[in-house]
């Protein structure tokens, strides 16, 4: 998700054909794609050796939010795909490929977005004070569904797949935009009771971006492509996007200064590495894709402006993850290799 977005948005952000940022979402889109394939394969393998464990990690209040994450991961490559692709196989096969991610990725996205909140209303033990972002992983998946999938509409002849992407994906917005709401609000007013200390968790904040970005996203790709799929809603489509879109992302502008503010507050500047780093990557990737798609479609200069503001903060945030990640597998290599060697000299004394 975190290295897909960075494809995207170098290939969406105003003036971005040029050489040297093409190249680099090629490279970011590559790399997507690698990680994409290792994950699977871990995670097949994972879960084929260790019966009983995804059970497990569903019925876990803390771990089960990220299966959210699956989807997205695979609707952003996807939507990565279908930027860079053309540039590499072909704008045919890059839009096949991207709608057989979306479908495999939509369909996962859905269950996990009826699945988990189910078992939060029914099995999970959770007190409102320990309400947190990740709650929303499972929800926003179906709304990067409806940006992807509107970025999708004009890219087949089919007039049946082009109105059902178009549906599906107003229908997707609608869903999750106000389960995101909801969750939203509840963090709001965890946070404002229960105030936040634990520095290590301070990332998960840059969560909450993921909805709004991705919402205002998903009205702007509706608005450009697919004019001809919903020619009676378009005008009304196109206006909702400006006047939805500018206040959302005005909010997501505010909530990332207060979430900065928190953070420093937390940490004076020496967070502490945790794989929630990554949260600083996606979620404001999708504002840099709400910002574009505002900029294409009122044509206003400003939030172009604010489109490049927000990709060198992403650029910065991915740098900054995959450099701490780098070091903690490093770390744990060494950490793994001193065990070793200690077993080997207890086994030794033993013999």
């Amino acid at each position: 998700m975190g290295t897909a977005i960075v494809a995207t948005c170098l290939s969406l952000v105003p003036g971005a054909h040029v050489t040297p940022l093409l190249i680099a979402a090629e490279a970011a889109w590559a790399a997507s794609v690698v990680m994409l394939i290792a994950a699977i394969a871990y995670a097949a393998r994972s879960y084929t050796r260790e019966r009983g464990l995804l059970r497990s990690e569903l019925h876990n209040p803390a771990v089960a939010p990220f299966f959210g994450a699956v989807s997205m991961a695979l609707l952003a490559v996807g939507g990565a795909t279908l930027l860079v692709g053309p540039r590499i196989f072909g704008a045919q096969a890059a839009a096949w490929i991207d709608l057989a991610l979306w479908v495999v990725g939509t369909t996962i996205g859905i269950a996990v977005a009826v699945t988990i909140p189910a078992l939060q209303f029914t099995s999970h033990r959770v007190e409102l004070h320990q309400a947190s972002p990740t709650w929303l992983l499972p929800v926003v998946a179906p709304m990067v569904s409806a940006a992807t999938g509107a970025a999708l509409v004009d890219q087949f002849d089919s007039a049946v797949l082009a109105h059902a992407l178009a549906v599906t994906s107003l229908m997707l917005w609608g869903a999750a935009g106000i389960a995101a709401a909801l969750i939203t609000a509840s963090l709001w007013w965890r946070l404002a009771h229960h105030q936040h200390s634990d520095a290590a968790t301070v990332p998960t904040l840059w969560i909450v971006l993921g909805p709004l970005g991705q919402s205002v996203t998903a009205l702007c790709m509706l608005a450009i492509h697919a004019p001809d799929a919903l020619p009676e809603l378009t005008p009304l489509i196109s206006a909702f996007a400006a006047l939805y879109g500018i206040p959302v992302l005005g909010f997501a502008l505010l909530w990332l200064a207060i979430a900065g503010v928190v953070a420093w507050r937390l940490t004076k500047g020496r967070l502490p590495y945790t794989m929630s780093w990554w949260s600083f990557t996606f979620p404001v990737g999708t504002c840099v894709t709400g910002a574009a798609g505002l900029a294409s479609v009122t044509g206003a200069a400003a939030f172009g402006v604010v489109a490049w503001a927000l990709l060198l903060l992403l650029l910065a945030g991915w740098c900054a993850s995959a450099v701490g990640t780098t070091r903690a597998w490093h770390l744990s290599r060494a950490h793994s290799k001193h065990l070793r060697a200690d077993e080997a000299q207890l086994s030794a004394a033993l013999s």
